[in-house]
């Protein structure tokens, strides 16, 4: 490698990895935030929110890294061009399509490096969060025990705790129950304990209490004592996502190599599953396509004392086109399996622009020519 790409080169990889770390630290922060009140306004611990925070990190960093390359690729070609280092490099006779080398280069370590996040990391990180949130959902300490406040986990229950004890007894208890229609049970007891090991099995006994059923049509109140009382709590329980498996936490190996199994676990089309395994590549892509993009059209930019300003939006403006195509044929391509192949029209769109405007950058620009003085006027 000459010495000039691998200069350029480890410049570009410096500035990637500032741009990434604080554009994950950004956005990450504002995921924390959002989940941290979730969580802990359902009673979680600060270790579940710090669980959960990790394993969203490989599909922030995924987001992230196209943009990052694609800053640090603008950054670094506007200080070259401002220092004027990129002309003394192209007097020496370096045409622009060698100038792009190194960031092609760039893009496409950069690209290696989300191609590991999205078939292995990312998957296997969702698969995790999955499973954890299908385990915490399904507890009824996380979902019921909780002194003091009103908890509806849906919108036809009402419970409350006014007391839970060092050895689990619960004190003073209220369960309203509307699910029946027409009526409309109020379960009240001086204590309750909960018992069985599993979701399934989860029930609250209660002791000393009282159920009042409310007829609504007739308006007709009974009541009656109980001793004791087991209510079920595992219909609380929504186990509809726990045991089915995602597409966007199945592994691509996963998905190459047992076709019709995933598509039997997840319900998907095979349209579907080969959308989702080309978009993991197509995801990388866009890396490369970002970082080329705008050193391309920073290079066609003219000599200027306000310096590339345009070209710099200019290059905005193509790389959000970009996105805005992968956008676009996002619904398309999961019409058929032979219409998964346009998911990777963006990057097809994007490499295309970066070779014409490499090619627009290579031509020699032609002086422009003032306007002829009329012969008379000098008179």
């Amino acid at each position: 490698m000459a010495r000039f790409d691998r200069y350029l080169l480890s410049r570009l990889m410096v500035l990637f990895g500032f741009f990434a770390l604080v554009l994950v630290s950004v956005y990450w922060v504002n995921q924390a935030v959002i989940l941290f009140e979730q969580l802990i306004s359902d009673g979680h611990s600060a270790r579940v929110f710090l669980e959960f925070t990790a394993l969203s990190l490989p599909g922030t960093i995924a987001r992230v890294l196209p943009l990052s390359a694609f800053v640090a690729a603008l950054y670094l070609t506007q200080r070259l061009i401002g220092d004027s280092e990129l002309t003394v490099v192209q007097a020496t006779g370096y045409s622009p399509w060698r100038l792009a080398r190194p960031v092609i280069l760039f893009g496409a370590v950069v690209a290696t490096m989300m191609m590991i996040l999205t078939h292995l990391l990312v998957p296997q990180s969702l698969e995790q969060l999955r499973l954890r949130e299908a385990e915490i959902s399904n507890a009824a300490s996380a979902r019921l025990l909780r002194e003091g406040v009103f908890l509806s986990p849906s919108s036809d229950l009402t419970f409350y705790i006014r007391e839970i004890t060092e050895t689990g007894e619960l004190r003073d208890i209220f369960l309203s129950d509307r699910r029946q229609e027409g009526r409309e049970v109020t379960y009240t007891a001086e204590r309750a304990f909960v018992v069985g090991d599993t979701p399934e099995e989860a029930n609250i006994v209660m002791m000393s209490g009282l159920a009042q059923t409310l007829d609504l049509e007739s308006g007709r109140l009974s009541t009656t004592t109980f001793a004791d009382l087991t209510y079920s709590v595992a219909s609380l329980i929504d186990r509809s996502t726990a045991d089915r498996q995602r597409l966007e936490s199945t592994t691509s190996w996963e998905i190459v190599s047992d076709f019709s199994g995933v598509m039997a676990r997840t319900g998907e089309r095979p349209a579907e599953l080969l959308v989702a395994v080309f978009s993991r590549i197509q995801q990388p892509l866009l890396a490369l396509v970002a970082a080329s993009l705008g050193f391309a059209t920073l290079l066609t930019g003219e000599f200027s004392r306000f310096g590339v300003t345009r070209q710099m939006f200019v290059a905005v403006a193509l790389v959000v086109l970009v996105y805005v195509f992968e956008s676009a044929v996002q619904g398309p391509s999961e019409n058929s399996v032979a219409s998964a192949f346009l998911i990777f029209l963006p990057s097809v769109i994007g490499l295309t622009m970066t070779a014409l405007l490499l090619r627009s950058a290579a031509r020699p620009r032609k002086p422009k020519r003032r306007a002829a003085t009329p012969s008379g006027a000098a008179a």
